[in-house]
């Protein structure tokens, strides 16, 4: 089976968005992309000192793509209205930060109203600023707030009359709608043994980030709590690139994953396919593009030269 591609979209204080993000979804689903992915980020600190640092490891600077990013749900739901056939993924939406309620009724509508389009990537985050601003749940919760909002997502999409007693949420019997068209698909960007077991047993599949070696010890442990936990389905992997894209080759020995020109992501492509447990590739060309226009152009030509390559 040919490696389905993704394509991220234009969510940075770079772009219109709402000029942009429907562009860009428009002419990805025309080319040949199977899906488009929106990411969060919902504060920037102002003070980075100490604990507020990227990672909350102490005075690390956080990125300036992360400044002004638009809200994922707002960001899909201007794509589904521009396209007809690609998926509508997050890659990656912090569970903690959201009521799981109102997080699984608009991912309900949204599939609702684009036949059955939305993929759903969760994480659980590590931002203390952001878990303060967001106030749903606290950073030591975080695991627990992933965890009652799959619970909750599934009763949502489930059948009616819904109930569910959780530790924030309480739904007494009743009827809640609009109904997703479909269940739909969960991904979880796990990275150690505890976040792997949750995926094995309660998620549909597995959303990490590029990088051969790491990913091929990942997998083989996920393969291994499979086993022991009697997972029959398989575990489908959709893989976040987050690309350097350059006009010229990247020259040096310390080139990294989906670094580089137009042929060096598409060896990079062609060595993840031959890993033979990656289903997609998500392909984030948003940092090193000058404007959607030119996104749009180099997402062509990479579509168009993996599909030469036999990819």
């Amino acid at each position: 089976m040919a490696l389905k591609l993704g394509l991220g979209l234009p969510q940075m204080r770079e772009y219109n968005i709402g000029r942009d993000i429907p562009l860009v979804a428009k002419a990805a689903e025309d080319v040949g992309y199977h899906s488009v992915y929106v990411y969060e980020r919902t504060v920037f600190p102002v003070d980075q000192a100490g604990g507020h640092g990227l990672y909350n490891v102490p005075d690390l600077a956080w990125p300036a793509h992360y400044r002004d990013v638009a809200e994922p749900i707002v960001s899909l739901t201007l794509a589904a209205a521009a396209t007809e056939r690609v998926k509508l993924g997050t890659s990656i939406m912090v569970a903690g930060y959201h009521s799981p309620f109102e997080l699984s009724r608009a991912f309900a509508a949204l599939d609702n109203a684009s036949g059955g389009r939305v993929l759903l990537g969760l994480g659980t985050g590590w931002s203390q600023d952001e878990f303060e601003a967001a106030g749903a749940y606290h950073t030591a919760d975080r695991g627990a707030a992933l965890d009652e909002t799959l619970d909750v997502l599934a009763a949502v999409e489930g059948p009616n009359p819904v109930s569910y007693q959780g530790n924030k949420v309480k739904i007494t019997p009743s009827e809640v709608g609009p109904k997703p068209a479909g269940h739909i698909p969960v991904y979880l960007a796990a990275t150690n043994r505890r976040a792997w077991r949750r995926l094995v047993e309660r998620a549909d599949g597995w959303m990490p980030v590029a990088g051969v070696q790491d990913m091929t010890a990942g997998w083989q442990a996920l393969e291994e709590l499979a086993a022991e936990h009697g997972r029959q389905r398989p575990i489908p992997v959709i893989v976040r690139a987050n690309s350097a894209y350059s006009a010229k080759p990247f020259e040096g020995d310390d080139r990294q994953p989906f670094q580089g020109s137009v042929e060096q992501i598409v060896e990079d492509l062609a060595k993840h396919a031959a890993l033979g447990f990656v289903d997609e590739v998500l392909i984030d060309l948003t940092l090193t593009v000058w404007d959607a226009p030119e996104m749009v152009d180099v997402a062509a030509e990479i579509f168009t030269a993996a599909q030469s390559a036999g990819i």
